[in-house]
Protein backbone atom coordinates (compact mmCIF):
# COMPACT_ATOMS: atom_id res chain seq x y z
CA UNK A 1 0.00 0.00 0.00
CA UNK A 2 2.69 2.46 0.96
CA UNK A 3 4.60 1.78 -2.83
CA UNK A 4 1.18 2.70 -4.25
CA UNK A 5 0.90 5.47 -2.25
CA UNK A 6 4.55 6.96 -2.71
CA UNK A 7 3.51 6.17 -6.77
CA UNK A 8 0.21 8.25 -7.04
CA UNK A 9 1.81 11.51 -6.49
CA UNK A 10 4.75 10.84 -9.64
CA UNK A 11 1.82 9.69 -11.60
CA UNK A 12 -0.20 12.76 -11.22
CA UNK A 13 2.80 15.28 -11.73
CA UNK A 14 3.92 12.90 -14.87
CA UNK A 15 -0.15 13.48 -16.12
CA UNK A 16 0.37 16.84 -15.41
CA UNK A 17 3.33 17.58 -17.04
CA UNK A 18 2.06 15.76 -19.99
CA UNK A 19 -0.79 18.07 -20.67
CA UNK A 20 1.28 21.26 -20.13
CA UNK A 21 3.57 20.02 -22.30
CA UNK A 22 1.09 19.40 -25.04
CA UNK A 23 -0.78 22.32 -24.85
CA UNK A 24 1.59 25.06 -24.56
CA UNK A 25 2.03 24.98 -28.29
CA UNK A 26 -1.56 25.40 -28.84
CA UNK A 27 -1.86 28.28 -26.45
CA UNK A 28 0.80 29.95 -28.11
CA UNK A 29 -1.16 29.11 -31.99
CA UNK A 30 -4.87 30.17 -30.19
CA UNK A 31 -2.88 33.95 -29.19
CA UNK A 32 -3.09 35.52 -32.16
CA UNK A 33 -6.52 34.14 -32.68
CA UNK A 34 -7.97 35.36 -29.83
CA UNK A 35 -6.04 38.95 -31.01
CA UNK A 36 -7.58 38.76 -33.89
CA UNK A 37 -11.08 37.67 -32.16
CA UNK A 38 -10.58 40.65 -29.50
CA UNK A 39 -10.17 43.17 -32.39
CA UNK A 40 -12.48 42.10 -34.79
CA UNK A 41 -14.98 42.48 -31.48
CA UNK A 42 -13.42 46.21 -30.87
CA UNK A 43 -14.72 46.88 -34.97
CA UNK A 44 -18.06 45.81 -34.01
CA UNK A 45 -18.22 48.64 -31.25
CA UNK A 46 -18.28 45.79 -28.41
CA UNK A 47 -16.25 46.96 -24.91
CA UNK A 48 -12.81 44.83 -24.06
CA UNK A 49 -15.36 43.73 -21.12
CA UNK A 50 -18.03 42.39 -22.85
CA UNK A 51 -15.69 40.62 -25.96
CA UNK A 52 -13.84 39.27 -22.72
CA UNK A 53 -17.41 37.97 -21.28
CA UNK A 54 -18.06 36.23 -24.61
CA UNK A 55 -14.92 34.61 -24.23
CA UNK A 56 -15.19 33.49 -20.76
CA UNK A 57 -19.13 32.10 -20.95
CA UNK A 58 -18.85 30.94 -24.26
CA UNK A 59 -15.43 29.70 -24.81
CA UNK A 60 -15.69 28.07 -28.48
CA UNK A 61 -13.46 30.15 -30.89
CA UNK A 62 -15.67 29.07 -34.14
CA UNK A 63 -19.17 29.97 -32.51
CA UNK A 64 -17.61 33.68 -31.12
CA UNK A 65 -16.37 34.15 -34.83
CA UNK A 66 -19.29 33.24 -36.41
CA UNK A 67 -21.55 35.38 -33.75
CA UNK A 68 -19.44 38.90 -34.30
CA UNK A 69 -19.80 38.19 -37.71
CA UNK A 70 -23.64 38.08 -37.60
CA UNK A 71 -23.36 40.87 -34.51
CA UNK A 72 -25.31 44.02 -35.84
CA UNK A 73 -27.54 46.77 -34.13
CA UNK A 74 -30.17 45.71 -32.85
CA UNK A 75 -28.52 42.38 -32.12
CA UNK A 76 -30.05 39.71 -33.75
CA UNK A 77 -30.59 37.12 -30.96
CA UNK A 78 -32.34 34.72 -32.57
CA UNK A 79 -30.09 34.46 -35.22
CA UNK A 80 -26.83 33.79 -32.98
CA UNK A 81 -28.58 31.64 -30.81
CA UNK A 82 -29.37 29.26 -33.71
CA UNK A 83 -26.05 29.73 -35.31
CA UNK A 84 -24.33 29.02 -31.99
CA UNK A 85 -26.22 26.08 -31.58
CA UNK A 86 -25.45 24.92 -35.17
CA UNK A 87 -21.80 25.39 -34.94
CA UNK A 88 -21.20 23.62 -31.42
CA UNK A 89 -23.74 20.60 -32.05
CA UNK A 90 -20.33 19.18 -33.04
CA UNK A 91 -19.92 19.21 -29.65
CA UNK A 92 -22.27 16.00 -28.99
CA UNK A 93 -19.76 14.44 -31.31
CA UNK A 94 -17.09 15.17 -29.48
CA UNK A 95 -18.22 14.07 -26.37
CA UNK A 96 -19.54 10.77 -27.26
CA UNK A 97 -15.71 10.09 -28.97
CA UNK A 98 -14.71 10.70 -25.52
CA UNK A 99 -17.87 9.24 -23.55
CA UNK A 100 -15.85 5.54 -23.35
CA UNK A 101 -12.38 7.29 -22.45
CA UNK A 102 -13.06 8.88 -19.02
CA UNK A 103 -14.08 5.57 -16.67
CA UNK A 104 -11.13 7.30 -14.31
CA UNK A 105 -13.42 10.66 -14.12
CA UNK A 106 -15.92 11.38 -11.10
CA UNK A 107 -18.72 12.38 -12.34
CA UNK A 108 -18.34 15.92 -10.91
CA UNK A 109 -14.58 15.97 -13.06
CA UNK A 110 -16.60 14.81 -16.13
CA UNK A 111 -19.12 18.16 -15.70
CA UNK A 112 -16.39 20.42 -15.11
CA UNK A 113 -13.71 18.89 -17.33
CA UNK A 114 -16.31 18.68 -20.53
CA UNK A 115 -17.33 22.12 -19.77
CA UNK A 116 -13.92 23.44 -21.35
CA UNK A 117 -14.03 20.96 -23.98
CA UNK A 118 -12.94 22.47 -27.26
CA UNK A 119 -11.73 20.97 -30.69
CA UNK A 120 -8.23 21.16 -29.16
CA UNK A 121 -8.41 19.64 -25.86
CA UNK A 122 -10.66 17.37 -27.56
CA UNK A 123 -8.19 16.05 -30.31
CA UNK A 124 -5.10 15.69 -27.74
CA UNK A 125 -7.04 13.79 -25.23
CA UNK A 126 -7.67 11.57 -28.36
CA UNK A 127 -4.61 11.30 -28.89
CA UNK A 128 -3.23 10.64 -25.29
CA UNK A 129 -5.54 8.07 -25.31
CA UNK A 130 -4.32 5.95 -28.00
CA UNK A 131 -1.38 5.06 -25.76
CA UNK A 132 -2.19 5.76 -22.44
CA UNK A 133 -5.09 5.89 -20.07
CA UNK A 134 -6.85 9.13 -19.95
CA UNK A 135 -6.55 10.68 -16.52
CA UNK A 136 -8.17 13.54 -14.91
CA UNK A 137 -4.75 15.33 -14.31
CA UNK A 138 -3.88 15.59 -17.42
CA UNK A 139 -7.47 16.93 -19.21
CA UNK A 140 -7.52 19.58 -16.21
CA UNK A 141 -4.00 20.53 -17.17
CA UNK A 142 -5.10 21.11 -20.91
CA UNK A 143 -8.49 22.04 -20.01
CA UNK A 144 -6.84 24.76 -17.22
CA UNK A 145 -4.45 26.29 -19.27
CA UNK A 146 -6.16 26.91 -22.85
CA UNK A 147 -8.56 29.46 -21.31
CA UNK A 148 -6.09 31.89 -20.13
CA UNK A 149 -4.55 32.24 -23.21
CA UNK A 150 -7.71 32.27 -24.97
CA UNK A 151 -9.54 35.20 -22.32
CA UNK A 152 -6.06 36.95 -22.16
CA UNK A 153 -5.47 37.51 -25.98
CA UNK A 154 -9.34 38.32 -26.34
CA UNK A 155 -8.50 41.24 -24.16
CA UNK A 156 -5.26 42.51 -24.97
CA UNK A 157 -6.73 42.66 -28.70
CA UNK A 158 -9.68 44.00 -27.63
CA UNK A 159 -8.22 46.61 -26.06
CA UNK A 160 -5.65 47.55 -28.90
CA UNK A 161 -8.27 46.72 -31.63
CA UNK A 162 -7.72 50.09 -32.65
CA UNK A 163 -4.61 50.38 -32.79
CA UNK A 164 -3.68 46.86 -35.12
CA UNK A 165 -6.30 47.77 -37.56
CA UNK A 166 -7.50 44.67 -39.67
CA UNK A 167 -5.55 41.69 -38.50
CA UNK A 168 -6.86 39.38 -41.31
CA UNK A 169 -4.56 42.28 -44.14
CA UNK A 170 -1.37 40.36 -42.27
CA UNK A 171 -2.99 36.49 -42.62
CA UNK A 172 -3.31 36.18 -38.81
CA UNK A 173 -6.79 34.59 -39.41
CA UNK A 174 -4.86 32.24 -40.92
CA UNK A 175 -3.37 30.91 -37.60
CA UNK A 176 -7.18 29.18 -37.28
CA UNK A 177 -6.82 26.84 -39.97
CA UNK A 178 -3.28 26.10 -39.84
CA UNK A 179 -3.51 25.01 -35.96
CA UNK A 180 -6.50 22.74 -37.30
CA UNK A 181 -3.96 21.23 -40.35
CA UNK A 182 -1.70 20.46 -37.46
CA UNK A 183 -4.48 18.80 -35.29
CA UNK A 184 -5.85 16.80 -38.08
CA UNK A 185 -2.24 16.14 -39.06
CA UNK A 186 -1.84 14.25 -35.66
CA UNK A 187 -4.50 12.27 -36.48
CA UNK A 188 -3.56 10.74 -40.09
CA UNK A 189 -3.76 6.65 -40.42
CA UNK A 190 -3.32 6.04 -44.07
CA UNK A 191 -5.44 6.86 -46.95
CA UNK A 192 -8.95 6.07 -44.75
CA UNK A 193 -7.84 9.17 -42.67
CA UNK A 194 -7.22 11.14 -46.57
CA UNK A 195 -10.96 9.82 -47.42
CA UNK A 196 -12.69 11.12 -44.56
CA UNK A 197 -10.79 14.46 -44.51
CA UNK A 198 -11.71 15.11 -48.32
CA UNK A 199 -15.09 14.38 -48.04
CA UNK A 200 -15.35 16.59 -44.96
CA UNK A 201 -13.48 19.39 -46.46
CA UNK A 202 -14.90 19.11 -49.81
CA UNK A 203 -18.31 19.11 -48.06
CA UNK A 204 -17.17 21.90 -46.35
CA UNK A 205 -16.26 24.44 -48.54
CA UNK A 206 -19.43 23.68 -51.21
CA UNK A 207 -21.74 24.31 -48.77
CA UNK A 208 -19.95 27.82 -46.87
CA UNK A 209 -20.05 28.96 -51.17
CA UNK A 210 -23.09 27.90 -51.92
CA UNK A 211 -24.83 28.34 -48.60
CA UNK A 212 -22.55 30.44 -46.32
CA UNK A 213 -21.83 30.04 -42.41
CA UNK A 214 -23.11 28.24 -40.40
CA UNK A 215 -24.00 25.43 -42.32
CA UNK A 216 -20.99 24.53 -43.72
CA UNK A 217 -19.77 23.15 -40.00
CA UNK A 218 -22.96 20.48 -40.27
CA UNK A 219 -21.82 19.40 -43.84
CA UNK A 220 -18.67 18.89 -43.27
CA UNK A 221 -19.20 16.79 -39.95
CA UNK A 222 -21.94 14.70 -41.48
CA UNK A 223 -19.60 14.12 -44.68
CA UNK A 224 -16.84 13.23 -42.69
CA UNK A 225 -18.84 10.49 -40.21
CA UNK A 226 -20.56 9.28 -43.08
CA UNK A 227 -17.04 8.56 -44.97
CA UNK A 228 -15.76 7.47 -41.58
CA UNK A 229 -18.43 5.03 -42.18
CA UNK A 230 -17.70 3.96 -45.36
CA UNK A 231 -14.23 3.17 -45.68
CA UNK A 232 -14.74 1.14 -41.79
CA UNK A 233 -13.08 1.59 -38.65
CA UNK A 234 -10.51 -1.75 -39.71
CA UNK A 235 -8.68 0.62 -42.24
CA UNK A 236 -8.36 3.40 -39.82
Amino acid sequence: MSMLAAGEPRSLLADMRAGVGDIWPIMVAATPIGLLFGALCAAKGLSPAESVLMSILVFAGGAQFAAVELWTYPVPVATLVFSTLLINARHILMGASLAPKLGRFSWPQRLAGLYFLTDESWALAERRAQHSPLMPAYWFAVAALLPVAWVGSTLVGAMAGSLMGDPKQIGADFAFTALFIGLVAGFWRGSATGIVVAASGAASAVVYTLAGPPWHVLAGALCGIAAAFAVGGDKR
